[in-house]
């Protein structure tokens, strides 16, 4: 998605062909800098740059750089404390704020409380690494996880933009990112090859360019022992760049995300093979004092949104072209969930992606994915996993049982770029639990190689949905091939009766009208959907809106701040 002014961001380090399984790529200007701090943390420049780094110094070639910072202007970009010394962005072409690793890095913390606004002329704040919030802290090695951590504020309209593979957002334990914008002034955090003249090589952006937005939380997780966790020593390992999260609260808060996008991040197995990834987001314990509504993630290397337990809530969320899952539940997640619509896509990769993999033989190999690939992404729109761990010094934490309600998934019939697995809609496994409410499961009818809409990779997971733990309400599987040949059966029923729920929910065996002429909305006017949707009244829950329509969002609601949301949210999906 080639975008311009607030979306337009690219990426620094793409020069190097970083596909999100690199270290941090720290870029360091060289600077005769004579700038003046007021009290304010504001900073008049007095400098001359030599820099020659690439990186936004001005190398005398007409800025293609990132280049020319700027002279005699008052400099907007935030500053800090590291070390006794004051840290403040380099304010660049009169619109943005470029920190390098003296600011923020993986080595460096920031224990303090920091803002970042929106900056004019469509500006962006772009990071050469990682952005800490918050100490990490394994409790076995005699630190304490304190009661209340640092925030990250970002206000509506801001711009993050990431220069690396390992550079993340990473909230610790007891830290909190305030990052919500209005559906006026979205916040983006993306690529730092969406930024012109921070796109050196002119790539533009692409998955796998920074690493997403990692919060952990200090909510339930079967990851850890009931023993330690009653002794204070639940310290669950995260995926992709390690820190720890997990504790006794799923009421804890680690704060809000709220009108925004999470462009181009993620990465491909990394160093601990396969699995071992960085998500878009990734939400460790976090509790349900946290809320996140009206996202968008849009291509993504791994999942768009992955649970490890918690009771986090989602509403409003929109996932496209995300190459794995695009929400990704494990290790006991007892949150709920309203109004999500995931599309599966293709792409045309826009240069090399490096990742480590598997061979044949289950042996760690780097992969490359060339540029100019074309191939598809998507594999289930739906992982569910329930645990993590089994037995008795794990059984404090029960399995993943969320409550979702309007959803809509359209895959493809292709097999993804990355991996080669099928577009799903949904798969059920280790002994996955929940109830859906006014689900459409969509795959068109041009099917060539006979993927499935769903599978049951597990025994428990079938069992649970012939004992009414795991089940559909009100729902319609508009697919041309309704479950996998690879499904474990369900004991003593069949996969068709389950899902028909004694009439509750219907299979259509096609996509038939079931969307109505804008390509996503729920048809209000179908012929085929002839079952009335459930109206959640009988959930007894705040959280859960009524509705009167099966699916994700509705064709008669064309005026609503979600329709908009996901009818922008697909304009920007199909133009990348």
């Amino acid at each position: 998605m080639k975008l311009t002014g607030l979306f337009r961001v690219s990426l620094v380090t793409s020069a190097l062909v970083l596909a999100g399984c690199g270290g941090d790529i720290e870029v360091t200007p060289t600077v005769n800098d004579t700038s003046v701090t007021d009290s304010n943390n504001t900073t008049t420049h007095n400098n001359t740059n030599t820099g020659s780094d690439n990186s936004g110094g001005d190398n005398n070639d007409g800025g293609t750089d990132g280049g020319d910072k700027d002279s005699g202007t008052t400099n907007p970009c935030v500053s800090r404390t590291v070390a006794g010394q004051e840290v403040q962005g380099d304010y660049r072409n009169s619109k943005h704020c470029y920190y390098d690793s003296s600011f923020a890095s993986k080595a460096l913390e920031i224990k303090e409380n920091i803002t970042f606004d929106a900056l004019p002329n469509g500006g962006a704040h772009v990071f050469a690494g990682a952005l800490l919030i918050g100490e990490n802290c394994d409790t076995t090695t005699g630190c304490t996880v304190p009661e209340t951590g640092p925030t990250l504020t970002v206000k509506p309209g801001t711009t993050m933009a990431f220069a690396s593979g390992e550079a993340i957002i990473r909230i610790a334990r007891s830290a909190k990112i305030m990052a919500e914008g209005t559906a006026e002034a979205p916040i983006t955090f993306t690529s730092a090859n969406d930024i012109e003249e921070f796109d050196i090589t002119g790539f533009g952006p692409q998955f796998a360019d920074w690493g997403g937005i990692m919060i952990n939380g200090k909510g339930l997780t079967n990851q850890c022992k009931n023993e330690e966790r009653a002794a204070g020593l639940c310290n669950a390992k995260t995926e992709g760049v390690t820190s720890h999260f997990g504790g006794n609260d799923n009421a804890d808060s680690s704060g809000n995300i709220k009108y925004a996008k999470i462009f181009y991040a993620g990465s491909g197995p990394r160093e601990g093979g396969v699995g071992d990834d960085l998500n878009s987001l990734t939400l460790n314990g976090v509790g349900s004092g946290s809320s996140f509504e009206f996202l968008h993630i849009h291509q993504g290397f791994d999942d768009g949104i992955e649970f490890f337990g918690g009771a986090a809530n989602l509403k409003n969320i929109v996932v496209t072209d995300t190459q794995d899952d695009s929400i990704d539940i494990d290790a006991g997640w007892q949150g709920k969930a309203q109004f999500i619509y995931i599309k599966h896509g293709t792409i045309k990769t826009k240069k090399d992606v490096n990742y480590t993999g598997e061979d044949e033989n289950k042996q760690k190999v780097v992969k490359t994915i060339e540029a100019g690939t074309e191939g598809f992404m998507g594999n289930n729109g739906f992982e569910t996993d329930g645990e993590k761990n089994q037995g008795e010094e794990y059984n404090d934490v029960t399995p993943s049982n969320p409550t979702i309600a309007n959803v809509t998934v359209v895959t493809t019939d292709g097999k993804s770029i990355r991996d080669n697995d099928p577009s799903q809609a949904a798969t059920f496994d280790d002994a996955i639990r929940g109830q859906y409410y006014n689900t459409l499961f969509v795959k068109e009818e041009n099917a060539t190689n006979a993927t499935a809409c769903l599978h049951f990779k597990d025994s428990d997971a079938a069992q649970n949905a012939a004992n009414n733990v795991l089940n559909f309400h009100s729902s319609v599987l508009a697919c041309v091939t309704n479950f996998t040949e690879g499904s474990k059966d369900l004991p003593g029923e069949t996969h068709t009766a389950w899902w028909d729920n004694d009439a509750a929910s219907i299979i259509l065996d096609k996509k038939g009208d079931v969307l109505a002429a804008d390509g996503f909305s729920t048809n209000k006017d179908s012929v085929d959907i002839t079952l009335e949707a459930n109206d959640l009244k009988s959930l007894n829950d705040d959280f859960f809106e009524e509705v009167d329509y099966v699916g994700a969002v509705s064709s008669a609601d064309t005026s609503s701040a979600w329709y908009k949301w996901v009818k922008e949210a697909l304009e920007l999906a199909d133009k990348d």
